[in-house]
């Protein structure tokens, strides 16, 4: 007959204080201990020949019951450490001590007493004109410089909510544009590949595409030769021209034919632009490698070019406007690059613009495309006043707070397309702040000549982070990205003419109830791992429609 066990009693846990943990100034740096008794009071008989094995000594039953302690202290996320945390408390960040400061990244204070937190302009010196002596500098100082206005307009901020579309992605927003021509029409894509037509002017018209691409819809730009279609580049390695009016999409190029074949072959494309110039429209992958496709044809031109370390994605493409030879990339290998489109090869970069950490965005400025502006994760706007002048560092460096973790779209600085002295541009705002016992996160508008702060937008009811930000090319108008939701700004003085007009909408799309108390306000509401849901997505066909269903009214402002 084989040994049987018959538990008697279950194990005790017994929670006690540490007495020789270190001591603390407050409650919540103490150590809890927990003790984990385990009593179990079995006989065991054990049959051998028929006879009955005798007990073992006390003594060794002594030692086999030592109680097992379980130590649960505070660990860092950070440094990984015990003894501290370090993180958001409501809307207050709380450094590591083991680490600089979270938002300059300078050692010798923490986040909270950090002079660039209280003024976006300490340190930041207005670099001199620093005169190449060559011809591009004279023909820019002849022909360009002139169309910049001398003398700094006020600016307009949009600073107040006007309508809004709550849950209308069924995940977080990605990107937006408005359309070129039609100043009401906004589009949005999502992580999921979706794509959102809005019309904010009757702010009930709106539509969903979600048989477009199979996950995160990166980039997209309109044609310029037909403003009813738009390009788009997705995480899926395709390239769509979708028809607005209609919701049909056409696939110029797919990297992936074979479908998934693991994470180190499978292709995913992030930046994208329009050369109207030469008729192409030029994609980026996460290899480091630039495509250029066709307009007229929809087929791809010439081979793949390495433009950034092999292996590293280019998250960002930007034609100059004035001079669309010129092409601007930015990505993970530390670097912006500026290329001559005629002497496109491996290694030609005209000029490669070191950086600390991954450059999420680089913009020329709209105007005169002679400025530029780029967007790194080491929590720094950079500046660059001439692109004919000394590229071997920037005008100016802007400590601002967009340094995040994981699961939100990587925050990028965009240029006031309507501003003449190209000096303002908009940026969300990581690190919350304290406005009237709420936690909030700004949208921050910030003068980039001199660095000063010219404004920071909040709404009390928008809680979460808004790394997406959009102004418009003719209106003073701001749309935002929050989580699911798009939000409209105007300034205060059109919104308040537009309520008494009983324009003022509020739209909650789906579920009209709200799961509180499971997400904090900081977080996003999904992950941003999506490769290992490739393989499903790969093997089901698309939905068949739009979704554009499910959309109710909340009330009226």
């Amino acid at each position: 007959m084989p040994p049987q066990t018959r538990r008697t009693s279950f194990p005790a846990v017994v929670i006690e204080r540490d007495t020789d943990s270190e001591e603390s100034s407050s409650d919540e740096d103490e150590v809890e201990d927990v003790v984990v008794e385990s009593e179990e009071e079995a006989e065991v008989e054990e049959i051998q020949n028929g006879e009955s094995v005798e007990e073992e000594p006390p003594a060794v039953k002594k030692r086999e019951k030592v109680p097992i302690t379980i130590s649960l202290k505070k660990v860092c996320k950070v440094c990984k450490r015990t003894g501290h945390e370090a993180g958001f408390k409501g809307a207050t960040y709380i450094d590591c001590p083991m680490k600089p400061c979270f938002l300059c990244k300078m050692p010798g204070h923490t986040t909270m007493n950090c002079p660039h937190r209280v003024a976006t302009e300490h340190g930041v010196i207005p670099a001199p004109h620093r005169n190449a002596h060559n011809s591009l500098e004279y023909v820019f100082e002849r022909q360009l410089r002139p169309k910049v206005s001398k003398i700094k307009p006020a600016f307009v901020v949009p600073d107040q909510v006007h309508c809004a579309v709550i849950r209308y992605h069924s995940r977080r927003v990605t990107c937006l544009e408005f359309h070129p021509t039609n100043n009401n029409i906004l589009l949005s894509g999502d992580k999921k590949g979706q794509l959102g037509v809005w019309d904010f002017g009757k702010v009930h018209e709106k539509i969903v595409y979600g048989n477009i691409h199979g996950c995160i819809l990166n980039h997209m730009k309109f044609n310029p030769t037909n403003d009813g279609t738009v390009y788009a580049a997705s995480s899926d390695g395709t390239i769509s021209c979708t028809d607005l009016e209609t919701g049909i999409s056409l696939s110029l190029m797919n990297l992936n034919p074979n479908g998934w074949q693991g994470p180190s072959s499978w292709r995913m494309l992030y930046g994208l632009d329009v050369n109207s110039e030469k008729g192409l429209v030029l994609v980026a992958d996460n290899f480091g490698f630039l495509y250029s496709v066709d307009m007229r044809s929809n087929n791809k031109v010439g081979e793949a070019t390495l433009i950034h370390k092999k292996g590293s994605k280019v998250v960002g493409l930007h034609c100059n406007p004035l001079q669309p030879d010129l092409l601007l990339s930015c990505g993970n290998d530390h670097f912006a690059r500026i290329w001559d489109m005629r002497q496109l090869k491996a290694g030609s970069a005209l000029y490669n613009l070191a950086h600390r950490r991954v450059v999420n965005s680089a913009y020329f400025s709209p105007q005169t495309g002679s400025k530029i502006l780029t967007t790194s994760q080491d929590n720094r706007l950079r500046v660059w006043d001439s692109i004919f002048g000394n590229l071997d560092s920037p005008s100016r460096e802007i400590v601002h707070s967009h340094d995040f973790n994981r699961h939100l779209t990587p925050f990028r600085a965009e240029w006031d397309p309507k501003d003449p002295s190209e000096s303002l541009v908009v940026i969300g705002r990581y690190i919350s702040e304290n406005y009237n016992g709420a936690a909030l996160h700004p949208i921050d508008f910030i003068d980039i000549s001199t660095g000063q702060l010219i404004a920071e937008v909040t709404e009390p009811n928008i809680t979460t982070i808004s790394p997406v930000n959009k102004l418009h090319p003719r209106d003073d108008v701001l749309a935002s990205g929050s989580s699911r939701s798009l939000f409209i700004w105007r300034p205060k003085e059109d919104s308040e003419i537009a309520q008494q007009k009983d324009e003022k909408k509020i739209i909650v799309c789906g579920k009209a109830e709200k799961k509180l108390g499971k997400k904090s306000a900081g977080e996003s509401d999904d992950s941003d791992d999506d490769l290992s849901k490739l393989k499903s997505k790969n093997s089901k066909p698309g939905k068949a429609g739009p979704r554009s269903s499910r959309s109710s009214i909340k009330g009226k402002r």
